[in-house]
């Protein structure tokens, strides 16, 4: 008999959370920032070069005002404007802020060595993410060294939410309010997708419940298997996954399931472990 996958009406029911005045509007967000901010989010790596159209088609920003932003973005070292081609790259203020938070994760001095080890194991490709809006953002990443794993993913790889591995399992650890209005963002994303994108969210549930981990066999991409496990760390640190992923004819899922996924629940445990120990000692 085939299992009933639970409604995401049923996981995420509850009343909207309520903004700071009956108009729906939080005063406290300060939009002129924000909207610096999702310029620098348009960056898909260090090295890319985007002109001030491009910036604005990415951001869905009106041209004029991705103008000015940049420019005070570059006046403050943020981006990099190359004048003979007339196009933005990260600046070094960004990147020198990357590498301050990714040094400052304690979650990386409990993960040291384990990742690699556990990507050379599996024959795949070991990340930890974290949430970032309606996509998920890679902040390490490990690939096997005995195979050719030819995923162009890396630090800084940003995946969507709904169908990765790693973004349903972001999704599962979500508190009811805050899944709510992620579930009813999505579907306002996609009405066409939505049914499928439902029903392999409500999955992500079952597997968390019998298996201990989301998986993701072909959903995001046909070639791509994927296992994900959510971080128990607390509160000190944003929610974060640990994510194996492997193209379907190197590691098959019935291999991830059978040997990547207890591997990885493994890894999991003692990263929570090591973490909340440095965390006791510190």
């Amino acid at each position: 008999m085939a299992k009933e996958h639970p409604s995401t009406e049923t996981i995420g029911k509850v009343d909207p959370v309520a903004y700071d005045s009956e108009e729906g509007i939080d005063r406290n967000f300060v939009e002129a920032l924000a909207r610096g901010l999702r310029i620098l989010q348009a960056f898909h790596s260090s090295e890319e070069r985007l002109s001030n159209l491009e910036i604005a088609l990415r951001c869905g920003l009106p041209k004029s005002t991705v103008t000015r932003l940049t420019y005070t973005l570059t006046t403050l070292g943020f981006l990099h404007h190359i004048h003979e081609l007339g196009r933005y790259r990260i600046g070094l203020a960004t990147l020198t802020l990357g590498r301050m938070a990714h040094s400052r994760l304690d979650l990386m001095q409990a993960s040291e060595g384990l990742l690699q080890e556990l990507a050379d194991s599996t024959r795949t490709m070991i990340s930890l993410g974290i949430r970032d809006d309606l996509s998920v953002l890679y902040i390490d990443s490990h690939r096997s060294q005995s195979t050719a794993i030819t995923l162009n993913l890396d630090i800084g790889s940003r995946l969507p939410l709904g169908t990765t591995a790693m973004g349903r399992a972001h999704i599962t650890i979500m508190g009811v309010a805050e899944r709510r209005i992620v579930l009813d963002r999505l579907r306002a994303l996609s009405e066409a997708n939505w049914p499928a994108l439902e029903h392999g969210i409500s999955r992500a549930f079952l597997d968390i419940a019998e298996l201990g981990c989301v998986t993701s066999f072909g959903d995001w991409n046909k070639e791509i298997n994927a296992v994900a496990v959510p971080l128990k760390l607390g509160n000190a640190l944003p929610p974060v996954v640990i994510n194996a992923a492997a193209p379907t004819r190197t590691v098959s899922a019935e291999t991830f399931i059978s040997e990547v996924r207890p591997r990885v629940i493994t890894a999991a445990r003692i990263i929570e472990n090591r973490y909340k120990r440095n965390w006791l000692q510190a």
